[in-house]
């Protein structure tokens, strides 16, 4: 019963999924953009608030409609004690995005409204989309926050009403306000990982949300997909590779031992991009300003990374293989006190936007997932009663 089909393509490569009105990626160009905005201009220009808005609803937001966006945004930053208690139960050595995908999946239970998602009618309406969304994203930086004092058998830093989304995030992980640049710099990261096209954790968004699924069985599906070292874990294979480099003078030879023995550079290369990644561009302009404001005290990581670059760019470039988003962001987030297994969590505080705005891109259109398979199995076979089988 075996079937042939050339249609069959594995990682569905280049296959269209869905089509989309929320962001466009050029890998032969580095071209990234938002709503058609380019990722370039609004890691400079914008703030995480006004890139949520962006992807959520699709233009930029009046002075005022930011002002009312970003002032429910800070309304909505606690989180149900429950979810406090959740956290407690949980093994202090266990990984962050585990944590965050229990914590996320309980949300409907302690936030009413999952039984508007139902299959007749027309749908959810568009307040509790929009409210259900705004509510998620907020209390997504709490939660990561959170875990990183509870874990330590300490009470939570509880979060504040007057600073950015970024500076309370960074507020409630290392109990100090950030200064400005450091606000800044985190606040531009979060614009870089908000959205990229279909990707592997948005396109788990996609199947759990055609399925009229909780929005946060949405998130905790895509936070799920995201928490492979293949996808948003990479970050963190980065920092520990630079360790074991330890110096800019190993790195050439480092690299090629590596590339003798077939084995993984983590943080180069992307299934898209055939030039580096613009985003990696931006993430290493900031290290150089962050660098610069503190008087060129930084982690030495970020010179091997340099060095690793260069040696990289020699060996690699001419296959279209260079540094990715992971590469530099691991290093920014070391060199702002973020423990490197939180590097993760931070990516889907910051894809959450987009894993929304596809969830909301879906759900105004939508038909459930069922892909076809190409089956490879055996032919249609008698059952044999246990007694009569030959070992």
């Amino acid at each position: 019963m075996s079937t042939e089909s050339s249609s069959y393509i594995p990682g569905l490569q280049n296959v269209p999924a869905t089509r989309s009105a929320i962001s466009f990626l050029d890998g032969q160009k580095g071209i990234l953009t938002y709503r058609g905005y380019p990722i370039v201009e609004l890691a400079k220009h914008s703030s995480f608030e006004e890139t949520c808005f962006l992807l959520l609803n699709g233009e930029l937001p009046e002075a005022g409609a930011l002002a009312g966006f970003s002032n429910e945004l800070r309304l909505n930053r606690r989180v149900k004690y429950n979810v406090r208690e959740i956290m407690k139960f949980l093994p202090t050595n266990g990984h962050p995005m585990e944590m965050l995908q229990t914590c996320v999946a309980s949300l409907g239970m302690f936030y009413p409204g999952s039984e508007r998602m139902t299959a007749e009618g027309n749908g959810p309406s568009e307040e509790f989309v929009n409210g259900t969304a705004i509510k998620i994203l907020a209390t997504m930086a709490t939660i990561v926050a959170m875990w990183n004092h509870i874990r330590e058998g300490d009470d939570p830093v509880p979060p504040r009403e007057d600073l950015s989304y970024a500076a309370n995030f960074l507020y409630m992980m290392n109990e100090r306000e950030p200064d400005a640049v450091e606000a800044r710099i985190m606040d531009a990261c979060l614009v870089l990982h908000a959205e990229h096209t279909i990707n592997a954790s948005t396109f788990a968004a996609l199947v759990c949300g055609s399925t009229l699924a909780a929005p946060n069985l949405v998130v905790a599906s895509a936070i799920g997909t995201l928490a492979g070292p293949l996808h948003g874990g990479a970050n963190q294979r980065v920092l520990e590779m630079l360790r074991e480099i330890g110096s800019p003078e190993n790195a050439e030879s480092w690299l090629e031992k590596r590339l003798a023995n077939k084995q993984v550079v983590w943080g180069f290369g992307h299934r898209e991009y055939k030039v580096k990644d613009p985003r990696a561009d931006i993430l290493q302009s900031m290290l150089e300003e962050l660098r610069e404001h503190r008087g060129g005290n930084i982690s030495p990581l970020y010179d091997i990374a340099k060095a690793l670059e260069t040696a990289a760019h020699e060996r690699l470039s001419q296959k279209g293989v260079h540094p990715n988003v992971d590469y530099y962001s691991g290093v920014l987030y070391d060199a702002l006190g973020i423990p490197e297994d939180q590097f993760t969590p931070i990516f889907a505080i910051s894809r959450t936007a987009g894993w929304l705005a596809h969830w909301k891109e879906q759900i105004a259109n939508n038909r459930i997932y069922r892909p076809t398979q190409e089956y490879v199995g055996a032919e249609t076979r008698e059952y044999v009663e246990l007694s009569a089988r030959q070992a």
